[in-house]
């Protein structure tokens, strides 16, 4: 079966900037695939690694790079050997799953052997800015029973800001993210002030390839791994200094892969979280698909994009739900 394939570059425009330890994000551009075979036409979407330089320029050379096998019909598990993970090949193995989804009739999650979608809690993150910019953006959101916090690496101002969130929402199940923020001498006072505030998870607080200042550390709270663990191989190459792994189909190249990080985690016996970069509905779709898996869900991109209506009615009462026939077969 030869295939046609296209693709475009959206801007994905955030409606506020968005600040995390080391960027300040206004956009988060994003390549969208089209595969058909003449009758069905699947998509995916991706955004890259953005600190990894795996943007779409980078994107649109890896699907040239292999058009021809592509063109004559390759499938999901082809296309695992032909590319390494990251955003082309999560775009295109998504597109795929959508593809097979509408050839057959059948479901995606079906094809994937996991439960009928039901909706999920998902955390709404706040951005690692000062304590007034972050309430002022906690007031959005009204019915969200689940926040990620981001920190910057400054325990002082961090400090600050956690106690902020916490005073105003005492409710809430809160995380934090420090985007590799953190140096050795700042993991026991930062698990501390996390403890004291009732934080439940902290995530990504070291430099990837700094995961050794985790060896040994009795953390007094889980800590999930995000930029440390992209993808299968580096799963097992950190087992041991993560108590959970955050599964992001761009890093680790699309769902076919997300789905084999989730037995192995399981198998290591490790938590499961599912988390996006940014993104439309469109990419979304299929980390809700895997968040039918996972113990946590941040699935909240389309909420931040600056297109009225971008998030297509999915989010509600600090839920998402995404319905099948925005992707796949209904």
């Amino acid at each position: 079966m030869s295939l046609s394939i296209t693709y475009r570059r959206d801007a994905m425009r955030m409606r506020e900037p968005f600040r995390i330890s080391g960027y300040l994000l206004n956009a988060m551009p994003a390549v969208i695939v089209t595969l058909g075979d003449g009758t069905h036409f699947g998509h995916g979407e991706a955004a890259g690694v953005y600190y990894l330089n795996d943007d779409p320029p980078h994107m649109e050379r890896e699907i040239e790079r292999v058009r021809p096998a592509l063109e004559a019909g390759v499938d999901r598990l082809g296309l695992q050997s032909l590319l390494p993970p990251g955003g082309a090949r999560n775009a295109l193995d998504c597109a795929l799953w959508e593809l097979e989804s509408l050839q057959t009739g059948t479901p995606v999650w079906r094809l994937a052997g996991v439960p009928e979608p039901r909706p999920q809690v998902t955390t709404f993150t706040l951005p690692a800015d000062d304590p007034a910019e972050i309430l002022r953006r906690l007031e959005g959101f009204t019915g969200a029973t689940a926040i990620k916090l981001k920190l910057e690496g400054d325990l002082a101002a961090d400090t600050e800001r956690v106690r902020a969130v916490r005073a105003r929402r005492p409710d809430v199940w809160l995380s934090v993210d420090a985007n590799q923020g953190f140096g050795a001498t700042d993991l026991e006072p930062l698990a501390a002030l996390l403890v004291d505030q009732g934080v439940a998870l902290l995530e990504q607080p070291v430099r990837r390839g700094s995961e050794h200042l985790l060896d040994g550390w009795d953390a007094p709270l889980p800590v999930a791994a995000d930029e440390s663990i992209l993808d299968l191989a580096e799963l097992r190459r950190h087992q041991g200094r993560f108590d959970i792994v955050n599964i992001k189909l761009d890093k680790c190249g699309g769902l076919t892969e997300g789905l084999a990080m989730v037995a192995e985690a399981r198998r290591l016996g490790l938590g499961v979280m599912v988390g996006n970069m940014a993104g439309s509905v469109l990419s979304t779709a299929p980390g809700f698909v895997l968040a039918q898996l996972c113990d946590v869900v941040d699935l909240d991109g389309p909420y931040f994009l600056a297109e009225p209506g971008a998030d297509r009615g999915i989010y509600q009462a600090g839920k998402v739900m995404v319905p099948a026939h925005f992707w796949g077969v209904g």
